[in-house]
C-alpha cells in the first residue's frame, strides 16, 4: 500500500526539523563535503552529526560515498537548493509580516 503524497510531504518537513540537519544541507549546497570539515563547520559531537547524517540518507536527501579514507556527502538532488531557498524566503515575508503587525499594533496603542 502507497502512502498518501500529503503524509510524504509531512515526513519530508519533518526530516528538516532539526537545525543540524539544516546547517548540513546548506553546507552541501557548494558541493561534496567530507564528515570531518562538516564536523569543524558545525561544532557537534561526532556521534550527533552521525545520527543526523543518518536521518538525511534514510530520506534521500543525501548520498555518501568513500574517497580513500574519507567520507563524503553531497546533496541528493539540486531540489533541495531549491527548497531551502523558499524556506529562506518564506522566513523573510513571515518575519517581515510580523516586524509590520508588531509596528502596527505600537502605532496603535494595541487599541485594535
Amino acid at each position: 500500500m502507497s502512502v498518501p503524497l500529503y503524509q510524504a510531504k509531512a515526513e519530508l518537513f519533518r526530516t528538516l526539523g532539526h537545525p543540524v540537519r539544516i546547517r548540513v544541507l546548506e553546507l552541501l549546497q557548494d558541493g561534496p563535503k567530507p564528515v570531518r570539515d562538516l564536523l569543524a563547520a558545525i561544532g557537534v559531537e561526532a556521534s550527533n552529526l552521525s545520527q543526523q547524517l543518518a536521518v538525511l540518507r534514510r530520506a534521500g536527501m543525501v548520498t555518501s560515498h568513500r574517497d580513500g579514507p574519507l567520507v563524503m556527502y553531497a546533496l541528493s538532488t539540486p531540489d533541495v537548493v531549491d527548497l531551502l531557498a523558499a524556506g529562506r524566503r518564506i522566513l523573510g515575508a513571515v518575519l517581515t509580516d510580523r516586524d509590520g503587525l508588531l509596528d502596527e499594533l505600537r502605532a496603535s496603542g494595541g487599541d485594535r
